[in-house]
């Protein structure tokens, strides 16, 4: 019993952790000026039409609530950070649709088994901590014979590689936490899903980012904005060293990966992983 509520607790304060990070810098401004277009290439690679009850994991600001809403669904939003789901309704109502948001845990939703003709996460449910525990929830609120469906940045591409370069100043992850990039493999999600799904489709692709005049223009952004970047920066705050260690990792990070190498403006393709399955009539 006594490690039963040590466990708890220390689930309880990874969740308020990860919060914390999602609440800091401006991640509202980074989905809308970065990958504005992603959660609406989602839903459409999941067929979402008028009336189809849609639950949008992870959702954030609604990067793909919002579009379903738009395609005439009826949708929840549900995230862990109640600061993202609040600048998400002022979104939805400067674009004339209504949904609901809820704040939820993507590891223990809290709504009725096969209760969604869809379950999507657009760049979301990647940064659950524990994979399989938020893959059984994914299929367990999806209704037979209904959609899931995932895109996810991939370990290969920017932003995997991003994660991968913050790794030496983070603290070690707590026992049972898995890379967040592993979504976008597709055989770690298929084993995540396993037999519960079925017509799995995965296909690579990537989004064009071109807004930074130049790598450590990406490098300032993101410091400022991203709250896993920030997070780390405010870890070192007081060691100069490790500060300046940094700044020199993601401006070459951002130098390697620019298609223009230095002739103009900075040019990235973010790859990521978009998934489609269907659930299968088996329980979850």
């Amino acid at each position: 019993m006594a490690q039963q509520r040590d466990t708890a607790e220390a689930d309880r304060t990874l969740k308020a952790k990860h919060r914390a990070i999602w609440a800091s810098g401006d991640y509202p401004s980074v989905a809308a000026e970065i990958i504005p277009g992603l959660g609406a290439l989602l839903v459409e690679a999941c067929g979402v039409k008028a009336g189809d009850r849609v639950l949008d994991v992870a959702a954030g600001t609604g990067n793909a609530a919002i579009p379903a809403a738009l395609a005439g669904a009826d949708v929840v939003a549900c995230d862990l950070t109640p600061e993202l789901l609040e600048a998400g309704r002022l979104m939805a109502d400067r674009s004339g649709v209504d949904l609901r948001w809820r704040e939820a845990d993507a590891e223990a939703l809290p709504f009725a088994d096969a209760d969604f003709d869809t379950v999507l996460s657009c760049v979301g449910v990647m940064f659950a901590p524990h994979h399989q525990a938020a893959a059984d929830e994914l299929v367990r609120v999806c209704r037979p014979g209904g959609t899931i469906g995932l895109l996810s940045w991939t370990p290969e591409g920017f932003l995997g590689q991003l994660l991968t370069a913050l790794k030496p100043y983070a603290p070690p992850p707590p026992p049972g936490a898995r890379p967040a990039p592993l979504w976008g493999d597709p055989d770690h999600v298929r084993a995540l899903l396993g037999d519960r799904v079925t017509d799995v489709s995965a296909e690579r692709r990537t989004v064009l980012v071109d807004r930074f005049e130049t790598p450590e223009g990406f490098r300032d952004y993101f410091k400022e904005r991203y709250g896993p970047v920030l997070a780390v920066y405010r870890a070192h705050a007081e060691d100069p060293e490790r500060l300046a260690a940094l700044d020199r990792d993601l401006a070459e990070l951002a130098r390697r990966h620019d298609r223009a190498a230095g002739s103009g403006p900075t040019v990235m393709e973010w790859e990521y992983l978009l998934l489609t399955a269907h659930r299968t009539d088996t329980s979850p």
